[in-house]
Formats: structure tokens, C-alpha cells, sequence
């Protein structure tokens, strides 16, 4: 970026209007030049408009970008990925770019790749909601989160200042981190979770959903366990795929863990076992004080 911008003189330009671009026009309008939004579906760039969440909506990249200052992706990662290479030539010299995406190392490989005249920013917002789409939009979804920023090698600290101002603005805390080093985190701490609640869900399914009486019993364990597995599976499925590594690991910790605790309980050891649980308490008393 040839010189330090504000937020208040930029225009933000969101590709992509499901639940987290939304969310984020919405969070952001007023407190920069103006919200563009980017969206394949006419009715959808209407419904936007409509509801005041953006300034402006199209479904005409180019046009959408023309002006930006600064550029967000706000789709699943695979579609990230796809549209890099298409975007980059269409950026103004010295637009900050940014994905929002939930893993992060393909990612920032892929904006290496971008022309020279494009500042180029990984980003992961660590909200969401189970529901999605522009109907789901959501200002304070951002409030109160962290919201991870991965710079590249040539990312300038004006870049990065700017990006740390926009997460200010919708109420987020900025964290850098490498890459890399988010896509370990985030396998065990999110994406796990997910796979989890999954299993689940599959296990009561083949279990007691026949009997009737299981979900007038069903307690808020198993609701807060098992939310995140209505989670949108397009947006999943790719973060599955692009953090394959990282989460297979995870599971394979999992395992290891799970088995130590059913491997107490089948010797009914119950001195052990109350060790066991007692520590992990303990533990997770810790990490939520």
C-alpha cells in the first residue's frame, strides 16, 4: 500500500452473502466509505439492498471490485481457492485482500500467488451460527470473537494495520498467527468438535431414536454437545479437506484419550477412573475459569 489508509475512507468490498459476509457488511456499514456486495444471485443482491445491510449490491465482480480498497472472500474455502486467481487481476493497485476462510495454510499459499499490486491477508473469524445464509445475518455475530489475521511475507504493515482496524470495528480482537500454526490449532479446538458432534448424533440415531420417549428425555448435554453438527456441510466438507492433516491428527489424539477412559471403565476401576475425571476437571476449569 503506497500510503496509510483508514477504514472510514475505504470501500469494503464482501464477495459472497451468506451468513459471515453479511453478518460482516452489516457490522460494517456506516464505519467506512461504503459496504459493496458481491453476490452470484440477482435476488439475493436485491434482498442485501433491501434490508440495508450493504450500500451496494451486484452480481458483477468487476464492477464490485472497480473501487475497493479493500476485498473480502466470504465463501467456503474451495471456492476461496478458486477465486483467487480471477479476483487478483481485477484489484485496484494496493487493495487489501482477505478471505475469511477457516483454514488457512492452502490459502495463504494460494494469495502468494497474486499479482505484486495486491496486499493479500488470511483472516478466520472464530464465530459462526448453525443456521446460514443472508437471511441468518447477524451484526454482533463478529462482537466479543477472535478473529485470526495470517499476513504472507509481503504483506506491509500498513495492510495488516488496516485489517486490525476493520476487526476492530465489528467488535472482533485481532490475533496474528502463521498459517500453519492456526490450521494445528484450530483441527482441534473447531474442527474436531465438529466431527464429534457428528458421531453423536449417528450414535443416538442408531441407538434410541427409535424409542420414542429418548427425545422427550434429551437433555442439554447432548443439545450443546451436538450443535455444531448442524453446521452447513458445504462449508465443512471444505474445511475438512483443506485441513485433512492436521485434523486426521487430532483424531488420532482423540482416540488415544477415549480409549485410556473406556479401557478404566471396562477393568472398573473406579480409583483410576475417578483420577481420570477428577484431572480433567480440573483441566477444563482451567482453560473456562
Amino acid at each position: 500500500m503506497s500510503q496509510a489508509r483508514r477504514l472510514h475512507d475505504c470501500q469494503v468490498t464482501i464477495i459472497g452473502l451468506g451468513l459471515m459476509g453479511s453478518s460482516l457488511a452489516s457490522a460494517l456499514r456506516g464505519q467506512c466509505r461504503a459496504v459493496v456486495g458481491v453476490t452470484r444471485r440477482a435476488e439475493t443482491a436485491h434482498a442485501a439492498q433491501s434490508q440495508a445491510l450493504v450500500d451496494e449490491a451486484t452480481t458483477d465482480l468487476a464492477a464490485g471490485l472497480r473501487q475497493a480498497d479493500i476485498a473480502i472472500l466470504a465463501t467456503p474455502v474451495r471456492v476461496i481457492l478458486d477465486q483467487l486467481a480471477t479476483i487478483g487481476p481485477l484489484l485496484p493497485p494496493g487493495c487489501l485482500l482477505m478471505d475469511l476462510g477457516s483454514t488457512k495454510a492452502q490459502v495463504v499459499a494460494a494469495m502468494s500467488e497474486l499479482p505484486g499490486h495486491v496486499q493479500p491477508l488470511g483472516g478466520h473469524p472464530m464465530c459462526g451460527k448453525e443456521i446460514s445464509g443472508l437471511e441468518a445475518a447477524d451484526p454482533d455475530l463478529y462482537r466479543g470473537c477472535t478473529f485470526i489475521l495470517s499476513p504472507l511475507p509481503r504483506t506491509s504493515p500498513e495492510a495488516l494495520d488496516l485489517a486490525q482496524e476493520l476487526v476492530e470495528a465489528t467488535g472482533a480482537h485481532a490475533l496474528v498467527l502463521e498459517a500453519e500454526r492456526q490450521d494445528f490449532l484450530v483441527a482441534t479446538l473447531s474442527h474436531l468438535p465438529y466431527l464429534l458432534a457428528c458421531s453423536l448424533v449417528a450414535t443416538a440415531d442408531t441407538t434410541t431414536s427409535a424409542d420414542p420417549a429418548a427425545w422427550k428425555i434429551v437433555a442439554g448435554g447432548f443439545r450443546d454437545t451436538s450443535r455444531v453438527s448442524g453446521s452447513d456441510v458445504t462449508m465443512m466438507l471444505d474445511i475438512l479437506l483443506t485441513n485433512r492433516d492436521e485434523i486426521l491428527a487430532s483424531c488420532s489424539a482423540f482416540q488415544a484419550q477415549f480409549s485410556r477412559l473406556l479401557q478404566l471403565l471396562e477393568q472398573g476401576d473406579e480409583a483410576a477412573l475417578r483420577q481420570a475425571l477428577r484431572t480433567l476437571r480440573d483441566k477444563r476449569r482451567e482453560m473456562f475459569p
